[in-house]
């Protein structure tokens, strides 16, 4: 397990402690069943850490008002007097290093609490603890109707000879696909088009390592939360990243950003590891869900006052990749049990897969606002020139996997599987036959 009391958390105390009742109703809406408990708890300790910083202090006081008389009386030559002190000293360095093992561990068990809570969900998520709860907020395009012999992607990829499951297999494991021939360069294609559309909206492209340390996964929230879904490499103490986010937003971890650069927008294409994946059965064949795949991300650093806006606007940018690829979408607000543990509110994307009858998720846009930045001490100077968090937010622009997958089947006919027009400049061909 990471070392997780050695790093900031993210929930402020004196926040927790000034508005227990509201933290404890939103975190309600997570379905995080401990909330009350765990609240009181953080209050709890932090009492007794203040309650002991002021008796360490108090005898911290006493022991240099001593070492002042000692130093009268020796001058006074009252040697009985010195003794006295001396021993007075001794007791006192015995109850200021109890008092300073006592603050360390109220300190240490308090950070470690709060890094066990979860964000506190914003304002506008509803309340609930399943995918069934969440909120449609739009639904756009018209879901294609298939020939009477269209086919699931995984039978499709198999025809065409563009992807290799069984290879991956061999090769690795389940979860671990082979893209080879046209199937590898719709998906260079696609990572092309998505890095573009980032580029022309105004994000910088960061081509981040994909591994990370234990204070990087930390400072985004994927430890210690995630550590039991992450790929480890053991012996040098990394992580195979999850998703872009966590090295890109680590770039401005114990950073004071200047206020004019806000936002900072970057993007950014890796792999991403996720040994969550799960068992393989009808929900989860072919591309649905994998334990490697491709992704391009963006992330913004914001300032307070307009994160949400910006978190409209990042969500545009996605409808518009969707648009353009004429995918049939819907827009879900996630409501607070479906939500990641760092998201104060989550926007999800999913398209339509005719072959499979189904929606499939292929974005989520969320604002951690102070969350992920509070773990990073991640701050920025205002115009007073006071230090203040940043808002952190970032999605998926986009998850390859199931995006290919809808291409494949929505847009599958009798003699093949016809392209997305926006697609001609970024490939040498039109037809998958």
């Amino acid at each position: 397990m990471p070392n997780i009391e050695k790093y900031k958390t993210m929930l402020d105390i004196n926040f927790i402690r000034e508005n227990k009742d509201l933290v404890i109703e939103r975190l309600t809406f997570r379905n995080y069943k401990t909330a009350q408990k765990d609240i009181d708890t953080a209050i709890d300790l932090d009492a007794l850490r203040r309650k002991t910083q002021v008796e360490a202090d108090e005898v911290l006081a006493k022991s240099n008002q001593i070492a002042k008389e000692i130093g009268q009386l020796v001058r006074e030559g009252k040697n009985d007097d010195i003794e006295k002190a001396k021993a007075e000293t001794g007791s006192l360095k015995i109850k200021s290093k109890e008092l300073t093992d006592k603050l360390k561990q109220a300190e240490d068990d308090l950070r470690k609490l709060l890094l066990q809570i979860p964000n506190i969900p914003h304002s506008s998520v509803p309340k609930g603890f399943s995918s069934e709860n969440n909120d449609i907020v739009l639904e756009k395009g018209t879901i294609p109707t298939l020939y009477a012999k269209a086919k699931p992607h995984w039978e499709l990829i198999e025809q065409y000879d563009i992807i290799d499951f069984e290879l991956g297999n061999k090769i690795t494991g389940a979860g671990f696909p082979v893209y080879k021939g046209k199937g590898a360069q719709l998906q260079r294609g696609l990572v092309n088009f998505f890095l573009n559309e980032a580029s022309t909206a105004g994000y910088l492209e960061i081509q981040p390592p994909i591994l990370i340390n234990e204070e990087s996964g930390i400072g985004t929230g994927q430890l210690p939360d995630k550590d039991g879904q992450m790929y480890r490499a053991e012996r040098d103490g990394l992580y195979l990243i999850p998703t872009a986010e966590v090295p890109v937003t680590n770039i401005y971890r114990n950073e004071i950003v200047d206020i004019k650069q806000l936002p900072i927008k970057n993007t950014a294409f890796s792999p991403c590891f996720r040994r969550e994946a799960g068992s393989w059965g009808a929900d989860v064949r072919g591309l649905n869900r994998l334990h490697q795949f491709d992704k391009v991300e963006i992330v913004q650093i914001a300032h307070p006052s307009n994160s949400y806006q910006l978190l409209d606007e990042m969500c545009a940018h996605v409808e518009s990749l969707l648009n353009q690829l004429e995918l049939p979408y819907r827009k879900l607000r996630l409501c607070g049990g479906d939500m990641g543990f760092t998201s104060a509110l989550t926007y999800d994307y999913e398209v339509y897969s005719a072959a499979q009858k189904k929606w499939l998720e292929v974005s989520s846009v969320s604002n951690f606002e102070t969350y992920q930045a509070n773990r990073l001490k991640l701050r920025f100077k205002d115009e007073n020139n006071k230090k203040l968090l940043a808002h952190t937010l970032n999605g998926s622009a986009l998850a390859l996997p199931r995006i290919l997958a809808a291409l494949l089947e929505n847009n599958q006919t009798e003699n093949g599987i016809t392209l997305p027009k926006v697609l001609k400049n970024y490939l040498s061909f039109e037809l998958i036959s």
